[in-house]
């Protein structure tokens, strides 16, 4: 057997070195992107409060503790999950994680809710919560009697005020410095509904701020072939869980309370800062709320790849949305408070998917939609600008942005990266564009 050389040996060391450094650089980066798992917390006394979900089980929400700087600031999110409006919708749901809390798994906390600074460098130190949807009304309706004959219980509001007075007293979100109030789909529409309210639970808070994610359901009633199908699946909401008092008063003053649970029509009277995040090509919207005939029209709006197959009237339809969508937000005021940033994906949530957290591009070390919440942490005069010189004809492959651009000092900036971002959005799909949402922006609650 012939000697080992001194190359060799140190050729072999240097491989076991570098095998090492590679396995802990490996195991720390896994180590890293490993999402905190939190358990549930239910709420005290839920059921003497009646704050329950549609079975009578306690209410619940998640809790991650904030640390350092981020001690007194915090993140309420309130997810998506539809609504029931019928004893029989209602009863299938209270079976569902959506209508209980028997048996309530963890939660994972990732993207915008992880506590690792890397992902998440402006909010991994807050206080983050998630409150469980389970009532079917986006966290509205108090109603106290029980009918006997289903057992369901109409609590999704009380369950909203026990999480927030829970904190308050327990957690020291009394002494809250920032809140952000977020939510996706009915919790969008949830965060719309209770944003002054939330913001009345922190009276000595310096900034409290919503964000609603894929919330900003449209009446579309002059819309070609819809039938009006959205105003009559809200009005069952409303009349089913009683939610006529406790809709915004300056909107139940002068309309039917059915159309107080539409976003267009209280928006203008909320006075918290608020920001819409939405695609004007909304999945959700126009495959369940806006088609005419769901049946007829599941093979054609159910995702994003049978959009082809729609035939000539049906894609009229789907257009006919997006400039009824588009317009219904114009009609809104101009509110120096208030931001927009509208895509044109046939999509439904942004903010929750982790695959849009994927591959994103940063802005100043951020990941984009932390710099999208940061946006919203400004207040200034504000400048609308709206694209529509766009071949509307690819219109699933191109972001259509409405959004109010910061400062004037940095509007210059914004508007050259706006510009770029539309003309790569010009070359993209639609895939690639959630992971490009880039945009718009400035520093948080820093």
């Amino acid at each position: 057997m012939g000697s080992i050389s001194h190359n060799q040996v140190t050729v072999s060391i240097c491989f076991k070195i570098i095998l090492y450094v590679l396995v802990f650089i490996i195991s720390h980066v896994d180590g890293q992107n490993a999402s905190q798992q939190l358990s549930i917390t239910f709420i005290a006394d839920a059921i003497t409060k009646g704050a329950v979900c549609l079975d009578g089980t306690p209410g619940a929400y998640y809790f991650s503790k904030g640390f350092g700087d981020g001690i007194n600031s915090w993140m309420i999110f309130l997810p998506g999950g539809a609504w029931c409006a019928t004893n029989e919708g209602c009863l299938n749901k209270s079976s569902t994680d959506l209508g209980s809390n028997k048996n309530p798994p963890p939660l994972p906390l990732g993207t915008f809710q992880s506590t690792n600074k890397t992902i998440n460098p402006d909010f991994y130190n807050w206080n983050i919560v998630q409150i469980r949807y389970c009532d079917g009304a986006s966290f509205m309706a108090d109603v106290e009697a029980v009918n006997p004959e289903t057992n369901l219980h109409l609590r999704g509001r009380r369950i909203f005020t026990s999480v927030i007075e829970e904190l308050k007293s327990t957690q020291g979100m009394s002494n809250a410095e920032n809140a952000l109030l977020i939510g996706n789909s009915a919790g969008g529409l949830a965060t719309i509904l209770n944003c002054d309210r939330f913001h009345s639970f922190l009276p000595g808070a310096c900034r409290v701020k919503c964000i609603s994610d894929s919330g900003f359901f449209i009446r579309a009633e002059h819309l070609r072939g819809a039938q009006d199908n959205a105003i009559d699946n809200f009005r069952k909401v409303v009349l089913f869980h009683e939610l006529a008092q406790f809709l915004p008063e300056s909107c139940t003053q002068r309309l039917a309370p059915e159309l107080c649970f539409f976003p267009e029509n209280v928006v203008n009277d909320i006075r918290t800062p608020l920001f819409l995040l939405n695609s004007d090509f909304d999945k959700y919207q126009i495959s369940e709320l806006v088609v005419p005939n769901k049946v007829d029209w599941n093979n054609c709006t159910a995702e994003f790849s049978k959009l082809s197959s729609c035939t000539e009237n049906q894609q009229h339809i789907i257009m006919d949305f997006q400039t009824t969508f588009l317009e219904t937000l114009e009609k809104l005021d101009d509110n120096p408070s208030r931001g927009l940033f509208i895509t044109s994906c046939y999509v439904h949530d942004f903010i929750y998917k982790p695959s849009n957290w994927q591959r994103i591009p940063t802005l100043q070390n951020k990941a984009s939609f932390m710099i999208l919440f940061a946006f919203i942490s400004q207040t200034v005069n504000s400048h609308f600008d709206i694209c529509h010189e766009l071949n509307y004809l690819t219109f699933i492959n191109i972001s259509i942005i409405l959004a109010y651009f910061l400062q004037s000092s940095h509007r210059a900036f914004y508007k050259h990266l706006f510009k770029f971002s539309l003309r790569f959005f010009l070359k993209s799909n639609c895939s690639l564009h959630r992971n490009w949402i880039l945009y718009l922006i400035g520093d948080l609650f820093i």
